[in-house]
């Protein structure tokens, strides 16, 4: 019964490229006021993902909406690519290449020993372009401006990394981190890290704490879900 499911529900979605999260949000709160005609409900998502990523959306109705912040904490896992020797002012293809740097010096022996930096707690300094807010206001809000942004680090966890160098320069990569990571960052870190520059390409989320991608529905499969849900 629809009526129900609005009054507390968690539902895992594989959000699609281009979309952001409010825009995931915005769409199902939508469809479930014009399924119940009421003028509000309440709906929201349990981690940001950005634009240009994919996959697993926690999104929290009704009632669970409480539960956002117990489901934020859990671990995230994610899976990618990033391009090393080019860089872009967002860490990720957001904003045109400004910046190119050598990778002819870089092997796989330089990469495992890179990659094993970054396993365990580790200081991490957000992207500018990100909705980090800084008195009040987001710093990609500031950063489109043209105003310097100066952000502070966080407290981060690296669980596990893998590599995989097979299509160098592109980098595959899956991490396992705490919430908070950005995985913009940790891609950028990684390039400066070689003596060279990164840009994160691909992202997909593929788990948040006990949630698993492969449980998720499509925006579609729960648009018509709730529209074929007798009340």
């Amino acid at each position: 019964m629809i009526t129900e499911f609005s009054k507390g529900s968690t539902i895992l979605v594989d959000k699609p490229l281009d979309w952001t999260s409010f825009d995931v949000v915005n769409k199902i709160r939508w469809c479930l006021k014009k399924k119940l005609n009421i003028k509000k409900i309440k709906v929201g998502h349990a981690g940001t993902l950005d634009p240009l990523a994919t996959g697993l959306l926690v999104i929290c109705i009704g009632a669970h909406t409480k539960r956002i912040n117990e489901l934020m904490a859990g671990v995230k896992v994610y899976t990618g690519k990033f391009l090393l020797g080019k860089t872009t002012p967002s860490y990720d293809l957001e904003t045109e290449f400004d910046g190119e740097f050598p990778t002819a010096h870089i092997t796989d022996s330089l990469i495992e020993q890179v990659r094993a930096t970054f396993i365990g707690e580790n200081q991490q300094i957000p992207p500018v372009f990100s909705a980090k807010k800084i008195n009040g206001q987001r710093a990609y809000d500031i950063a489109r401006s043209g105003k310097v942004v100066a952000l502070e680090s966080n407290d981060i966890t690296i669980n596990s990394l893998a590599i995989d160098p097979a299509k160098f320069p592109e980098i595959g990569f899956e991490v396992s981190c705490s919430k908070g990571t950005y995985i913009r960052s940790l891609a950028s870190d990684f390039g400066k890290r070689l003596d060279s520059g990164a840009t994160l390409i691909e992202l997909r989320r593929i788990r948040s704490g006990e949630q698993l991608l492969e449980e998720s529905k499509s925006v579609l499969e729960w648009i018509e879900f709730i529209q074929n849900s007798p009340l």
